[in-house]
């Protein structure tokens, strides 16, 4: 998508000027994707069950959700209006940029091969690249001053990393190859190395605040348990724990990457999310959190390498809330309540470092 500059350079200027939030820019895979699936693979995304819960009546938006998304719920909590158009959604134009754009996009990933199995996506890479054209939209319409107190301002989320362990290292049958030859210590270094140079990239184009989250516990999603039950013949249905132990050792890294980017780019303002501790924090402790299952998902559709798309009946739960998974990999809009209570309002560092949100966002 290119922008047309046709908008009034006189609106864009005044709604900047207006007492408003910052805005809020997103990058990421399918737990945050808004609908840019929509606009890139045929296996559109905007079908029942999907947004069942949505609130704007608006259900088949392209969310991988029941309902919102955990940066619907943080956009609403800070206050922005309207929730983050997706970038490839053609009214996402005119003052709307200016409150923000969010770029996600299911089966991304940090490289450019991850999540090839679904067909079409917009791994980070492109998705950098849309958000430079962005920038550039806003430069030709409120100047290079204005864009730039507009971008150090705003608030960076970069959700992504998952995919490069559920359709990536890990993908039955086309990983053996691949994990013959590279140990998940050497793969985890690739996607370090790779993932500096994408975060060193927005800050070059004035992003400032950036909160960059880490990767959950994949190997727990239900379609992992699902894998080590009926393809692995674990004999039940626990976690993947090479998968999460692949994810940890990743995560391990990125806090230190995100310390290091802190340290090196002048005026870098960079928070880690453990988001992997988070939702372990509501699996282990589900039924305090009012859920009743944590193991499979509400919309049970699932990933069976003997099956295909796999259908088990009843095909949706009547009550969305008492399940942390929406569906075989995505957390429910009651999951994403929490998750952006603990994002927001984090104290003493525990999911948050070095700050949470909420402080990031007014700093």
């Amino acid at each position: 998508m290119s922008y047309s500059c046709t908008s009034s350079v006189t609106t864009l200027q005044e709604s900047n000027d207006m007492d408003q939030p910052p805005a809020i820019f997103v990058l990421g895979d399918s737990l945050v994707d808004p609908g840019n699936i929509n606009y890139v693979n045929p296996l559109k995304n905007n079908n029942f069950p999907y947004g069942i819960d949505f609130p704007t009546g608006k259900r088949f938006t392209g969310r991988f959700c029941n309902g919102r998304t955990v940066i619907d719920i943080i956009g609403e909590e800070l206050g922005v209006k309207d929730y983050i158009p997706p970038y490839l959604d053609p009214t996402t134009v005119g003052d709307v940029v200016l409150r923000g754009v969010n770029y996600a996009s299911g089966g991304a990933g940090i490289f450019n091969d991850t999540g090839a199995v679904f067909g079409n996506r917009i791994n980070m890479d492109a998705q950098i690249d849309y958000y430079a054209n962005t920038r550039n939209y806003i430069i030709s319409n409120i100047g290079s001053g204005g864009s730039k107190k507009l971008l150090n301002k705003a608030l960076f989320f970069v959700i992504v990393g998952a995919n490069e362990f559920i359709d990536n290292y890990f993908t039955p049958f086309f990983s053996i190859p691949e994990q013959k030859l590279v140990s998940p210590e050497m793969f985890v270094d690739s996607m370090i190395s790779k993932f500096r140079l994408q975060l060193t990239r927005l800050y070059e184009m004035d992003a400032r605040k950036i909160v960059v989250a880490n990767v959950g516990p994949v190997g727990c999603i239900p379609t992992e348990r699902t894998l080590n039950y009926r393809w692995y013949a674990i004999g039940d249905d626990s976690c993947r724990s090479v998968m999460n132990n692949a994810a940890m050792l990743f995560n391990k890294k990125l806090k230190s990457l995100i310390m290091e980017l802190n340290s090196n780019l002048v005026g870098s303002k960079f928070v880690y999310g453990d988001s992997y501790n988070m939702l372990s924090h509501i699996t282990t402790n589900y039924k305090s959190y009012g859920f009743e299952n944590y193991k499979c998902g509400c919309y049970n559709v699932l990933l069976d390498p003997t099956q295909g798309l796999h259908y088990p009946e009843p095909l949706v739960c009547e009550d969305r809330s008492k399940y942390v998974f929406w569906d075989f990999a995505h957390p429910s809009e009651a999951t994403n309540l929490i998750l952006a209570k603990m994002f927001l309002d984090d104290h003493g560092s525990r999911y948050t470092y070095p700050m949470n949100v909420r402080q990031l966002y007014y700093s």
